[in-house]
C-alpha cells in the first residue's frame, strides 16, 4: 500500500501542509519539527513525487555546483570531494540534488553556467573557485540568479554572498609561526594567481615578511607556474641561494609533497636541513614522510555554509549578503622545527 502526505501527516501529528512545507525546506518550520516528520518519512519509508512537486512549484530541487576545471582534473586534487561533501550534507537535509559542472575550459564552463540559468535547471548556483576577472561569476551576478562562492570575489564582494577563510591572515600567521621558531628566511611556493586565494596568500606572506622586517626578496618566492614547468630545477636554485631558506611555505598540501620530493633528491632532509608548512591538511599528509604541518581550512564547512547560504537566497531572493569566514587550525606534525 502506498504511503502518502495524510499518513505522514497523521503519524507526525501535524497537517498534510506542514508536511508539505517540510519538504519544500520553509524555514518558517522550527528544525525540531522537520526532524519529527523526517523521521516519519524515514520510517514509513515515504518518497515524494518531487516531479510533480517541481512542475507545481516551478523548482527543480537542484543546486549547480561550478568547478573552476574539469572533474578530470578537480577530483586529482582532494579539496574538491572534501567541500562537495559539505555540500552534499547540507542540500541533502533540504532534500536537493546536486548538478555537478563538467566543462574542462573556461569557455565550457561559461557556456554550461548560462544553459543552467536560461533552461532553469537548477534553483542556484555554487563557485567553488574566485577566478580575477571572471567572467562566469560576473553573468550571475548581472542576471541576479541566486549563486554563492567559495572563496572572496575578486570584485563586487559587497554584493555576492561567499564563504572563506581569511587567506590573508593565514598565510601572516604561518610566517609568524616560523618566524617563533626561529626562521628568518623563509620562502614561497605560491598558487596560480589567476585565483583570488593565491593571490590573497601571497599578499599575507608579503605583508608578514614586512612586517617582521625579513627579507622580501623575490629569489624566495617561485611562482605557481614556474614550479609546474620546472619544479625541481626551480627549487635547486631556490637552495643554491647565498643566503637558501631555512623554511619554506607552500600554497597547499599537494605542493608540498612536491616540494619534499625534490628536496630528497637533492639530499636536503625535512625537517633537519629546512623546514615546510602547508595549507588544508589532506588525509595523506599525516602519512607522508615526514608527516606534515599543516593548516586546517575547514574544508567539509566551506561547502555546507555555502550551501547554507544559498538555500536562503533560493528561498528569499532578498536575502542579506553574507560574508562568512571558516575557523582554521594548525595542525603540528613533524615537518618543521625549532632553530637558533
Amino acid at each position: 500500500m502506498t504511503v502518502t502526505i495524510i499518513d505522514v501527516a497523521r503519524e507526525a501529528n501535524v497537517s498534510p501542509s506542514t508536511v508539505s512545507r517540510v519538504i519544500a525546506d520553509n524555514p518558517r518550520i522550527s528544525e525540531q519539527t522537520k526532524r519529527r516528520v523526517r523521521e516519519v518519512m524515514e520510517r514509513l519509508e515515504y518518497h515524494p513525487n518531487f516531479q510533480a512537486r517541481n512542475l507545481a512549484s516551478k523548482s527543480t530541487k537542484t543546486i549547480g555546483v561550478i568547478m573552476a576545471h574539469s572533474t578530470t582534473l578537480a577530483f586529482q586534487n582532494p579539496f574538491f570531494p572534501e567541500v562537495i561533501r559539505g555540500i552534499c550534507s547540507r542540500a541533502h537535509a533540504s532534500m536537493y540534488g546536486i548538478y555537478l559542472s563538467t566543462g574542462g575550459t573556461e569557455d565550457e564552463i561559461f557556456e554550461e553556467v548560462v544553459s543552467m540559468v536560461q533552461g532553469r535547471k537548477v534553483d542556484g548556483i555554487i563557485l567553488l573557485y574566485s577566478r580575477v576577472n571572471d567572467r562566469t561569476m560576473n553573468y550571475l551576478k548581472e542576471t541576479r540568479f541566486p549563486f554563492t562562492m567559495v572563496g572572496r570575489p575578486y570584485q563586487f564582494d559587497d554584493e555576492i554572498t561567499y564563504v572563506d577563510n581569511d587567506n590573508k591572515k593565514i598565510a601572516h600567521d604561518m610566517v609568524d609561526y616560523l618566524y617563533q621558531r626561529g626562521h628568518r628566511q623563509i620562502a614561497f611556493i605560491g598558487g596560480d594567481l589567476n585565483f583570488v586565494v593565491s593571490t590573497d596568500r601571497l599578499e599575507g606572506y608579503r605583508q608578514a615578511l614586512i612586517d617582521a622586517e625579513l627579507p622580501n626578496s623575490d629569489d624566495y618566492f617561485i611562482q605557481d607556474q614556474a614550479f609546474k614547468e620546472k619544479g625541481n630545477k626551480s627549487i635547486h636554485e631556490l637552495m643554491q641561494l647565498a643566503a637558501p631558506p631555512t623554511a619554506i611555505v607552500a600554497h597547499d598540501d599537494l605542493v608540498a609533497y612536491e616540494i619534499v620530493r625534490y628536496l630528497e633528491e637533492l639530499s636536503i632532509r625535512v625537517p633537519a636541513d629546512i623546514s615546510i608548512v602547508s595549507f588544508n591538511n589532506h588525509a595523506l599528509s599525516a602519512y607522508v614522510s615526514p608527516p606534515l604541518t599543516s593548516l586546517d581550512i575547514s574544508i567539509f564547512d566551506l561547502g555546507f555554509e555555502a550551501t547554507k547560504f544559498l538555500l536562503e537566497k533560493v528561498q528569499n531572493t532578498e536575502a542579506p549578503v553574507v560574508h562568512h569566514l571558516v575557523e582554521t587550525n594548525l595542525i603540528e606534525r613533524e615537518s618543521c622545527k625549532n632553530i637558533g
